[in-house]
Formats: structure tokens, sequence, C-alpha cells
């Protein structure tokens, strides 16, 4: 840890104050707008960044920071944060209740500080490096499932341009080769899932630094591995994320090999021959 600075009890204060912030919002239902072509912006996600960014200049003026939403303070700091101030923004604008704040420290290159708070179970997430993960100040662990087939796993689908995107073959082949395959919209809160051993794996394709630094950092403080698609070492600006307990990850890697490779795919049901046949 730099320093003897203790940061995650001040991260969990803001992040709290934050999701409250948050919830008011999501309470009165408020309208959305557009950001690019589908991706969905509302007034609370810019609030919540705006108060996220003032607390931590507060605190630390010096830090860099870098927000989902446009903050940036870029110093050439020693340290730096990875903010998204609503991740799961979609959800949210449609009133779904899973989404969440996600923050991150680094320090000369390393996190060292992470926390996700998801305001509506009232679950704080947080790792500090090298001493491990905490829900709620109970320590949490990877599962321990080391067979892929009894697996529960995550995964998330870009907000736009999603015909550009593999991801959907990817999710046929391993929902067929897991017990299930979950979609909730909010990669943070899947991480943390990993983390707390409620699934056992996610991956992940295109992820932003502000949505996997505080993710990753729980994962591995809870004894989970996290690497490219091709079990490579994941660095921050990965564009790809996979995530895992361990004990199947060697397996998972070998699975994602086969999809790239169009190995030993099932093919997916024909829609028009199944019309013909169902029972009306």
């Amino acid at each position: 840890m730099a320093g003897s600075e203790q940061y995650v009890p001040a991260m969990t204060e803001i992040a709290r104050e934050a999701g409250a912030l948050l919830m008011g919002y999501f309470h009165r239902r408020i309208g959305f707008e557009y950001k690019g072509d589908v991706d969905l912006v509302t007034e609370a996600d810019r609030a919540s960044e705006a108060l996220i960014t003032e607390r931590i200049r507060a605190r630390w003026p010096r830090h860099d920071l870098v927000g989902e939403e446009g903050a940036r303070v870029e110093t050439g700091s020693d340290f730096r944060w990875y903010v998204d101030p609503l991740d799961g923004t979609t959800n949210f604008a449609h009133g779904f209740p899973v989404f969440c704040v996600s923050m991150a420290l680094e320090h000369k290159g390393e996190r060292i500080a992470g926390v996700i708070f998801d305001p509506t179970r009232d679950e704080l997430f947080a790792a500090e490096k090298g001493s491990g993960a905490w829900l709620n100040q109970r320590r949490i662990r990877v599962s321990k499932v080391n067979n892929l087939a009894e697996c529960l796993v995550a995964t998330g689908f870009p907000s736009h341009k999603r015909h550009k995107n593999p991801n959907i073959f990817f999710y046929h082949q391993i929902t067929l080769r897991t017990h299930g395959v979950r979609r909730p919209g909010s990669a943070a809160l899947d991480l943390a899932s990993v983390a707390s051993g409620r699934l056992d794996g996610f991956w992940e394709f295109n992820l932003n630094p502000w949505d996997t630094a505080a993710g990753v950092l729980l994962v591995q403080e809870a004894g989970g591995t996290v690497t490219d698609m091709s079990g490579g070492k994941w660095l921050l600006d990965s564009r790809e994320t996979l995530a895992t307990n361990g004990l199947v990850h060697a397996d998972f890697v070998s699975l994602m090999g086969d999809v790239f490779a169009g190995k030993g795919l099932e093919e997916l049901p024909n829609p028009v021959e199944y019309g013909r046949n169902r029972a009306i």
C-alpha cells in the first residue's frame, strides 16, 4: 500500500453518498437522453460523477482522475482514480434495479484500492491490494466450483454497434457448456459477483478502465484469476476481460480458444424449422 493512508474507508463514504444520490433519482424515475447511438446517459449519471469528483479533489487535490462521463484531471501524478459514477446506466434509465457506483485508485500503474457500491441492495464491495476483498465488512472469496459444466457465469454486450461484436457466438457456445449464462448489465457488479462466489466466471469484450478497475482488483483479492481471453496478462487497457474463480480458468480459456477457432461449435437451432414444427 502506498504510504500509510488507508483509502477504502473514505472511498466507502463517497460511494455511499453517490449511491444515495442515485437512489433519489431512481425513485423519481427521471427521463433519459441519448449519448451516441443508443448509450443512455441520465442526469443522475452526471450528478454522481460531479459529486465523486468534488469529494476526491477535496481530499486528494494532487491526484489525477478519469471519469466515465468525461471528468479528467491529468497532472502526471503517481495516483490516478478511475470512476464509473453509474455502471448500468441503461438498467437505471429503464427502472431495472441493477446498477452501481465503481471507484478504483491506482498508484504508479498498480491498482491499490477499489470499491463497488450497489445502492439497491445496500451492498458495499471493497478491496485493498494485499488485504483481501470484503462485502459489507465480511470477507469474501471466489467459489470452489471446479467443473465448467457446473459453473454459473455472466457476460455483457455493448450498448452500440452490437452487430460488430462477436459475443453472441461466445454466448451461445458457453451457454451450452456451463450451467447457465446471465447478462445483468453491469460489468462492475458482475466482477463483484465473481469475487463473492455468486458467479464462477465472467467475460466481456471492449470494456473501459472505469468498468473494470475496481472489479478486477476485487476478484484478484478474493483469490480469483483475471486474464485476457487467451490466458495472457490482463492490463487496465485490455479489450478482453476473462475473470474466474481460478479453478476453471484453464478450461474457460480453452473453450474461448475453440470458439475463436470455430472448433466443435454447436449450430443454432433453425427458427424456420422450429416454427413449422411447433405446436399451435
